[in-house]
């Protein structure tokens, strides 16, 4: 069993950077396939950026450029740093881990571990 515990949400003004972490337990995730999805409100979850186990990274069009996902394997932890961040960009962020190195991670099918999310506000 795998457990996701998100953190570095908050608020921030437009243009502002964050940086979410997701840190599991219980099992390594230093290969698995992660994810982070999120859901604003009275819109469906989305899939903003995955890692797959090899490491090959893959971003929604609304956030190339900007986000970036990463992983740490010896801190079991995996981080979506946010840049350039816009009012768009407010949502409940969700870290996703796939049960394997091969799991392929996508908007409707995501990985079978979820964090519990964490709030990202954008606001002037």
């Amino acid at each position: 069993q795998v457990q996701l515990v998100e953190s570095g949400g908050g608020l921030v003004q437009p243009g502002e950077s964050v940086r979410l972490s997701c840190v599991a337990s219980g099992k390594s995730i230093s290969s698995n396939a992660m994810a982070w999805f999120r859901q604003a409100p009275g819109k469906e979850r989305e899939l903003v950026a995955s890692i797959t186990g090899s490491d090959t990274t893959n971003y929604a069009d609304s956030a190339k450029g900007r986000f970036t996902i990463s992983r740490d394997g010896v801190r079991n932890t995996v981080y979506l740093q946010m840049n350039s961040l816009k009012l768009e960009d407010t949502a409940v962020y969700y870290c996703n881990a796939g049960i394997s190195r091969f799991t392929r991670i996508t908007t409707t099918t995501p990985g079978y571990y979820w964090g519990q999310g964490t709030q990202v506000t954008v606001s002037s």
